[in-house]
């Protein structure tokens, strides 16, 4: 990665933006030209692929522009996670031009460039919706459909955030500035393109998108934009749960996901998501907060060290609240075991009103509590069978992230822990040291598991 200073912007000279606006109030501009020897992308940073669409585009008599997060981060001196091209050509005529290509979406029509397991989007340039050549339709001010053609000034203000709205031309490989997205850049701000609260009313997931820009790039929130989120937070409860659900991922699966939830929190936008866990913040925060805090650090360390990390995890350690003061409740009528299952029904049922949980991850989900209460089972052959449970890995460090946020399970986690390092004839011993292991009679022991509360309900 070659860049001229920290933070990765090479300065440049910026001429302001010239914007005016006609009678009829559309916008008029002119773009600051950056050309190649005044900033730092550079074609041996991006994708062998992506540069073959914008070849290919260019060379057929196209427009072709690398635009969006690739370049933001390319200036900022990250590693893009993937890298998307504009263009005037159509849909049609983008997929005429590769025979590797697909088009989806009928919110947002794109085409879908494959390369093995990387995949190239191409967007046509969109203006407003009450110009240029397509459809787009709205209501309540909410984008239903958005694919109305335009230039590329119009698709640079049609943009959410200035950031990403600025374009890499493989024609000449300058910059391309509509908005003012370098001197946010350089200023480490976060600004909206248009009014705040017009473009929150046309796709609340921007509101979103602003916490997940400026968690993972450290940048401050524009004040007008800001207050907008606080005032506008409600509207989430419009979006479709399944979108929401890959808003979750993308929030908290960046590894930044600790200055998400903060974020998430002081604007207000976390309780459209997890509601019940929100109302417990409010009432139990003293454990709930530092336990999802704790999982939130381990999850960005984990991804940092490029390890995996799962969907089931995350939303075990986000909903564990709701489960754990259901399973308090619970216990007088059932066992532990039952409680557990019968709470994450409850809660799950709940949870999908807000945001979808596909049954891949909600059912790995609910094994991980539920092996909360069978980790306390070391009795006979229990342990191995456990060992053996593909979810163990993650049930125990579920029970690990309790233990550190100080639930009383020190000598378990400890237990645990060493039955996994130690030989059969060391598991052996550890089973026999049990107390739980002596002989006794059946009366005295149920007795004794009618007075020994679970570690799941004591209070902390």
């Amino acid at each position: 990665m070659r860049n001229g200073c920290a933070g990765g912007i090479i300065p440049v000279t910026l001429i302001s933006t010239s914007i005016k606006r006609t009678e009829q109030g559309s916008l008029i501009s002119t773009p600051t030209i950056i050309p190649r020897a005044e900033h730092s992308v550079s074609r041996a940073d991006i994708s062998e692929n992506a540069l073959k669409v914008l070849y290919r585009l260019n060379k057929a008599g196209f427009e072709a522009y690398l635009v969006g997060g690739g370049v933001r981060d390319l200036l900022l001196g990250l590693h893009p996670k993937d890298f998307d091209v504009a263009t005037n050509a159509s849909p049609e005529e983008v997929r005429a031009q590769f025979r590797n290509c697909r088009l989806i979406g009928r919110r947002f029509r794109l085409a879908h460039v494959h390369f093995g397991r990387e995949i190239i989007e191409v967007a046509t340039f969109r203006a407003h919706h009450d110009q240029g050549e397509g459809e787009g339709r709205m209501e309540n001010g909410l984008i239903l459909r958005d694919n109305v053609f335009g230039s590329l000034e119009d698709d640079a203000w049609r943009r959410d955030f200035r950031i990403n709205a600025l374009y890499y031309n493989i024609a000449d490989f300058s910059l391309v500035d509509y908005t003012g997205g370098m001197r946010d850049l350089q200023n480490r701000e976060l600004h909206i393109i248009g009014d705040p609260v017009t473009r929150f009313r046309e796709d609340p997931v921007r509101m979103l998108r602003a916490i997940r820009f400026a968690a993972k790039l450290d940048f401050q929130l524009e004040a007008n934009m800001a207050q907008a989120i606080m005032e506008q937070a409600e509207r989430l409860s419009d979006v479709p749960a399944a979108r929401l659900f890959e808003e979750v991922l993308k929030l908290f699966m960046h590894g930044h996901a600790l200055r998400t939830y903060e974020l998430m929190r002081e604007y207000h936008l976390f309780k459209y998501l997890f509601s019940e866990t929100n109302a417990l913040l409010d009432s139990h925060g003293a454990y709930l907060d530092p336990f999802i805090r704790q999982a939130m650090i381990n999850t960005d360390e984990r991804i940092q060290a490029g390890k995996p990390v799962t969907p089931a995890f995350l939303f075990a350690v986000l909903l564990w609240g709701p489960v754990r003061r259901r399973v308090e409740l619970l216990q007088e009528e059932m066992s532990v075991l039952d409680a557990l299952r019968t709470a994450g029904d409850e809660v799950v049922s709940e949870m999908v009103k807000q945001v979808t949980l596909p049954k891949r991850f909600s059912l790995p989900m609910r094994e991980i509590w539920q092996l909360q209460a069978r980790l306390e089972m070391r009795r006979g052959k229990r342990p191995w069978r456990l060992l053996e449970n593909r979810r163990f890995r993650a049930a125990y460090d579920f029970m690990l992230l309790r233990e550190q946020v100080g639930e009383p399970l020190t000598e378990l986690c400890q237990w645990w822990t060493e039955f996994q390092e130690e030989d059969e004839d060391g598991q052996q011993r550890l089973i026999h040291a049990l107390p739980g292991n002596r002989p006794r009679r059946k009366k005295q022991a149920a007795k004794k598991k009618r007075v020994a509360p679970s570690t799941l309900i004591n209070n902390t």
